[in-house]
């Protein structure tokens, strides 16, 4: 389902947690949640967390079928979940990608802090999204045939260089790890009117 409708077109190899959503007995989306990109950089956001003790919501997508909100009812439910599957977890994590156009209104709607953006520079190519480090790894494992760095390297000419924004987002289970936090609450920034090709366009790199 991820790899066939979120926009990425992957999914995440170290996620370890996929909840699925059902409306009247039909799945209509999934959620997956695993480790950070770089695990090592966990106490940097919330000092002193253990490994066990966060989770980022890797991937996210719900069929446009399903009611309105139906995103942060899910995130909603899948919170109540974690607590009683993953007692250990004290916070969650996710980004909003400036490429969905929406800047993450769903975590706002689920109560979540809004902790700054940083730029991500990636490569697309045929439709498909890959991080700017696929083009450089020289990891033979990476490069064999059929994998998504191998694609982007033989294609290097046809693919296009973009930059864009990533909103971060936490969601603390244990407020008491709070004052912990590496970040700064922000006000939750509000999008403008979206556009994809408008948007695409805005944040090439020049």
């Amino acid at each position: 389902m991820i790899k066939t409708n979120h926009y990425s077109k992957t999914i995440v190899n170290n996620s370890t947690l996929h909840l699925g959503v059902f409306i009247e007995g039909r799945w209509v989306g999934t959620l997956q949640f695993g480790y950070l990109k770089n695990p090592r950089t966990m106490g940097r956001i919330v000092a002193g967390t253990e490994v066990d003790e966060y989770l980022e919501l890797n991937r996210m997508w719900l069929d446009d079928a399903a009611p309105r909100n139906s995103e942060s009812r899910a995130i909603s439910h899948a919170i109540r979940l974690i607590k009683v599957i993953r007692p250990r977890v004290k916070w969650i994590q996710s980004f909003a990608d400036e490429r969905c156009g929406r800047w993450g209104v769903v975590y706002q709607a689920a109560n979540f802090l809004y902790c700054g953006s940083h730029v991500s520079r990636f490569y697309e190519l045929d439709g498909a999204f890959y991080h700017e480090q696929q083009m450089t790894v020289k990891d033979p494992k990476y490069l064999n045939p059929g994998t998504r760095a191998r694609h982007l390297q033989d294609n290097r000419e046809r693919a296009i260089k973009r930059s864009c924004r990533q909103f971060r987002y936490l969601y603390f289970i244990d407020k008491g790890v709070l004052p912990n936090l590496g970040f700064k609450v922000q006000p939750y920034p509000k999008p403008p009117d979206y556009n994809r090709e408008e948007a695409l366009e805005r944040i090439s790199a020049k």
